[in-house]
């Protein structure tokens, strides 16, 4: 009899033993860092718009961005990144009025792509690749 409740004893420590050292401590979300000039181009309708360039600042999960308007005016907004995922939004002046633009998207190491939501003018497609 003796002899088992040292088996049960060792049995029942020595899982609880074995079960902590294997126990993984919690995955870290992976961390993507999009700062610095990406070049995008948006697809219409049309064709392809040409490439602009778009700065990215990130601090933690949040983003500043500048970028041109196909005009060649200057686009500024803020966005925020949480693991693959990017969205930003700019606003733009046209003859029509103000409107703002949504970017979202996934990043795929230094490439990215998503849609561009326009309000009433639809959704397009673009892309980005980090310059180097």
């Amino acid at each position: 009899m003796r002899r088992f409740r040292w088996f049960l004893f060792f049995l029942f420590f020595g899982s609880i033993f074995i079960a902590a050292f294997q126990a993984q401590p919690p995955a870290k979300a992976k961390t993507i860092d999009v700062s610095g000039i990406w070049e995008m181009t948006v697809d219409t309708p049309q064709g392809s718009m040409p490439p602009t360039d778009v700065t990215f600042e990130q601090q933690g999960e949040v983003l500043k961005v500048s970028m041109k308007s196909p005009r060649g005016d200057d686009m500024k907004g803020e966005g925020k990144i949480k693991a693959e995922a990017i969205e930003w939004t700019v606003a733009i002046s046209t003859p029509q009025g103000d409107f703002a633009i949504l970017f979202k998207g996934k990043i795929e190491g230094e490439t990215m792509s998503g849609q561009a939501e326009m309000g009433d003018f639809g959704s397009m497609g673009w892309k980005a690749t980090k310059k180097k």
